[in-house]
């Protein structure tokens, strides 16, 4: 399945280690000049108040905390990010990404070999490359991949079948082998057999049957 570099908020996100840690950097950079911002302009109310007016201790305290408490919550959440990452290592997973020239979304499904952590940030290691886990889609079991290949598998046994309309009796082993590989299936997996899959085998059988009477006469 080819890999596709996961898009977030418009930017194309390189799935290199090297290229998440200074994306990653530059992100942190960022949000630590938006704290000295905010100290710069806390200080500057301060310095140019109207001494008839000035503003209360107290004011000040509850801008400083409002700050510390939304830095605590960004911490956290970036805490439980990691923490969830960690967890993922031997999972299956889908990620969600969108190519960067046609703007389409595909899916890549795979186990988390191990997790990264740089700068904060969590990245899941998927068929030898890096995920940002910000695109986590889905988490599955082994029993669903299985049984999602295995109808995969199905699908693409009747799509090489011959159409209804050219058919023949030596076709037959090919519809038979379908039928026998359908009916291997467990059934949980013949839950993602679509039925249009289903109805192209009844019908190539029907047809085999048809051809096969009408040589009997």
């Amino acid at each position: 399945m080819a890999i596709i570099a996961p898009i977030k908020d418009g930017i194309v996100q390189d799935t290199t280690a090297s290229s998440n840690t200074s994306s990653t950097s530059t992100k942190k950079s960022n949000s630590e000049l938006d704290k000295d911002a905010f100290l710069q302009l806390l200080v500057a109310q301060m310095k140019y108040q109207d001494p008839m007016e000035p503003t209360a201790n107290t004011e000040y305290i509850a801008q400083l905390a409002t700050f510390s408490e939304l830095e605590a919550m960004q911490n956290l959440q970036a805490s439980q990010s990691q923490e969830k990452a960690t967890s993922l290592t031997g999972e299956n997973v889908i990620m969600k990404v969108t190519s960067s020239t046609t703007g389409e979304t595909s899916y890549i499904s795979g186990k988390v070999d191990y997790v990264v952590i740089e700068n904060g940030k969590a990245f899941l290691s998927i068929n030898e490359q890096l995920y940002s886990i910000d695109d986590l889609d889905t988490v599955v079991s082994d029993e669903y991949l299985d049984a999602t290949e295995a109808a995969t598998n199905f699908k693409n046994q009747v799509t090489n079948l011959p159409s209804e309309q050219t058919v023949t009796l030596d076709d037959k082993e090919a519809v038979v082998a379908a039928r026998k590989a359908y009916e291997a299936l467990s059934t949980y997996a013949k839950k993602f057999v679509s039925s249009d899959a289903i109805t192209k085998m009844q019908n190539l059988e029907a047809k085999i049957k048809l051809y096969e009477s009408e040589a009997d006469k």
